[in-house]
């Protein structure tokens, strides 16, 4: 499996970007926290199977989906999910241009149509958030057809060989719907949990290699006993997302850490419970 890898690798490495999709390529950096993990997702893309990541806010899904453009050296083209997403802002919209002095009407590519025709990734965040009205319109892309046919200028469009999908999900958040089943059956799905233990000192030390030890040594504790406390269902999992204690970290270097993350986590739970217990548990570590 790892030869299938390296082949697309190779592939992709040879291919010349312009400069307009070199900036497009995602920085990469996900530390997977499973042995296979990111292995995996690299096999399942390579093999152009559509990727579901599941996991919870701040868990890594974008790090992960801009680790896999990274490692193919492949532009991703983002598509942020809500319930106002249309299929022009799938697909693209008609538009006048002039031309030569003559009003003509011109057809601008949406980021599935651009993605599809010059072979980058389309990384779906939080597709269930989107209407399931809107959603049926990439049946064809997802599946073994890999095409679509545009519904605004009735063009057939089929994929680019290097053409893959990531979408992700955060299930059982507000405003999120079920995925309906002919749409989730077209993905590989991966569970991505958050990153803990070794992995997650890594990244504190990756993020913030001159921040005091006491302040690492606090984080770090603090991640291990919030997560904790999702386990035992004490509190909601956004309150353990990985991206907030990183905020409450770069906030910590200009203010005491106890304001930090006050407003980088407890602030943003709902709960007042939740709140205090984020708190007490920070406090705890606090000299």
């Amino acid at each position: 499996m790892k030869d299938i890898i390296m082949d697309e690798q190779q592939k992709r490495l040879l291919r010349v970007h312009s400069e307009q999709d070199t900036e497009l390529i995602g920085a990469g950096g996900y530390l997977s926290p499973e042995e296979y993990l990111l292995e995996d997702v690299l096999i399942a893309i390579s093999l152009k199977k559509p990727v579901l990541l599941k996991g919870p806010t701040g868990a890594g899904k974008t790090k992960l989906a801009e680790t896999v453009s990274a490692f193919f050296s492949q532009p991703i083209q983002s598509i942020n999910c809500s319930v106002d997403l249309d299929a022009e802002a799938l697909i693209g919209f008609k538009t006048i241009v002039t031309n030569d002095g003559v009003n003509v009407i011109d057809f601008v590519d949406g980021p599935v149509v651009e993605a599809m025709k010059k072979g980058h990734i389309l990384y779906i965040d939080e597709i269930n958030m989107a209407k399931a009205e809107t959603l049926p319109i990439l049946h064809s892309v997802l599946d073994y057809r890999r095409m679509l046919t545009n519904p605004f200028t009735g063009e057939v469009i089929k994929a680019h060989p290097d053409f893959s999908v990531i979408s992700a999900i955060n299930e059982g958040y507000i405003g999120t719907t079920p995925m309906n089943e002919a749409l989730k059956n077209r993905f590989v799905s991966f569970a991505i949990p958050y990153i803990s233990g070794a992995h997650l000192e890594q990244l504190w030390q990756e993020m913030f290699p001159t921040a005091p030890k006491s302040l690492h040594t606090l984080m770090l504790n603090l991640a291990n006993d919030l997560m904790e406390q999702v386990k035992q269902g004490l509190l909601s999992e956004e309150a353990a997302s990985i991206r907030s204690l990183l905020y409450a970290t770069e906030l910590a270097l200009y203010m005491e850490p106890i304001r930090a993350i006050t407003y980088a986590i407890a602030e943003k739970l709902e709960d007042d419970q939740e709140k205090q217990l984020v708190l007490a548990l920070a406090s705890s570590w606090i000299k």
